[in-house]
């Protein structure tokens, strides 16, 4: 099954450009209209790919996430009292933070 070339309008190029927060010039959007037309066409050509046979995967390494057991240990916790003992900027058992210092200008 063949799919129908499709062009995407300047708008919509211009759309894609807001929600990705980047500014472009007028030749750019031509530019990436044409790209992205011809990625979007591509695209769509990979759904006529007969996959009916192919097992679905999220990821073809054979890679496994290793985890340990999580186990109850004999040992107790520190106590809220214990755990901030180190501090002298506590507030309800909880270590008090500068927000000033926290803030970042991104």
């Amino acid at each position: 099954m063949k799919t129908t070339q499709k062009s995407l309008t300047a708008n919509e190029v211009k759309h894609v450009a807001k929600l990705a927060k980047i500014t472009l010039t007028e030749k750019e959007v031509t530019k990436f209209q044409n790209q992205l037309s011809h990625i979007m066409n591509y695209i769509e050509e990979l759904d006529d790919v007969d996959t009916a046979s192919v097992d679905p995967t999220s990821q073809t390494t054979g890679l496994e996430n290793v985890t340990r057991e999580d186990l109850m240990t004999s040992e107790r916790s520190l106590s809220p009292k214990r755990a901030t003992s180190g501090s002298n900027k506590i507030n309800n058992d909880y270590f008090v933070v500068d927000l000033t210092l926290t803030k970042r200008s991104i």
